[in-house]
């Protein structure tokens, strides 16, 4: 992971009273020496009218819209300025927020994202919100998605790994989330703590009717060492101790929600790919299962050369026209 010096934070309404969000981006940037962009998309779609002197003045609406959008980020940026934190801004019309997001991004050279999680539980298990998911997806920045309003204090980082590859994740995957996990435990004065999620030898009724208690037990103390040994390869070089490093029977999304809240994890931080020829990500498999159970925030991390195709040029405002009403 490479060294974050600039961080871009998703504002989606820049006039809510609580932006934790922006106070942990502000955290962050003050331990890194990073400075910030505050961006706030502008998608909600302009209504056309049928009077004429309406439709003649679109472009002074888009103009007064975004004036006001910058006004209320450029009194965020003020408080923080003082700070001593170098602060930016930026209200664009685009759409879909989360392409919006990843061109504001690019345009900023921003090596992190922050964003504020949706709020709400979701209709369906499993599924996150469009925008979250998308953005998670797309970017290949780096993502912290902000579910607690509590700022940081000394946070336990737990850093989710896979040294088993039983989901085909990349090795360097694993390494670039101990890296994020290691910068952001070190920025914060926190504690870096590492968990993995391996498959015991299964007990279905056919081994029990076959094996003898003895050699389960033996085939499953086997599977456990192994795991531990995989888990050592990698947590050992990041300098995680044994008492930091969290070995669990479960299934991944099962482990690490059980692991987070015994710890008090302040961060999760977790890795997704993309698999070849669907939108899907690994981050589907597991942390999709878990963000709204987790009991802290979630950092989301892509291997190195990740590329997804995000058109460069902004879509400016969207307008939508309904007929006249006729009494």
């Amino acid at each position: 992971m490479r060294a974050i010096k600039c961080i871009l934070v998703a504002i989606k309404d820049p006039a809510a009273r609580s932006l934790p969000a922006v106070a942990k981006a502000a955290q962050l940037a003050q331990a890194l020496d990073a400075r910030l962009v505050l961006f706030h998309a502008l998608a909600t779609p302009l209504y056309l009218e049928t009077d004429f002197e309406y439709l003649s003045d679109l472009n002074g609406v888009e103009r007064r819209m975004r004036g006001a959008a910058r006004e209320r980020l450029e009194t965020l940026a003020q408080r923080l300025r003082r700070h001593d934190i170098e602060v930016s801004v930026s209200a664009e019309w685009d759409y879909p927020v989360y392409e919006a997001v990843v061109r504001a991004a690019r345009r900023a050279d921003a090596d992190l994202i922050v964003a504020e999680r949706h709020v709400g539980r979701h209709t369906a298990a499993g599924l996150l919100h469009l925008t979250d998911w998308e953005l998670l997806r797309l970017a290949p920045q780096p993502v912290l998605l902000v579910k607690r309003p509590r700022p940081y204090r000394r946070p336990l980082v737990l850093a989710a790994v896979d040294p088993d590859h039983r989901y085909a994740k990349p090795a360097r995957l694993d390494r670039e989330i101990l890296q994020a996990g290691a910068l952001l435990a070190r920025a914060l004065r926190g504690a870096l703590h590492a968990v993995h999620a391996y498959s015991p030898l299964p007990l279905t009724a056919y081994t029990r009717g076959t094996l003898s208690e003895d050699i389960i037990e033996d085939m499953q103390r086997r599977s456990k060492r192994a795991a531990a040994e995989n888990l050592e390869r990698l947590a050992g070089p990041a300098g995680i101790a044994p008492a930091r490093r969290h070995l669990v029977a479960r299934h991944p999304s099962d482990a690490i929600e059980q692991v987070a809240a015994h710890t008090r994890s302040a961060v999760v931080v977790m890795g997704a790919i993309a698999r070849s020829g669907l939108r899907s990500l690994l981050i589907g498999n597991t942390a999709e299962k878990v963000l709204d159970r987790l009991p802290c925030d979630l950092l989301v991390v892509k291997p190195e050369g990740f590329r997804k195709r995000v058109p460069r040029r902004r879509r400016g405002a969207r307008f939508v026209s309904f007929p006249a009403v006729f009494h």
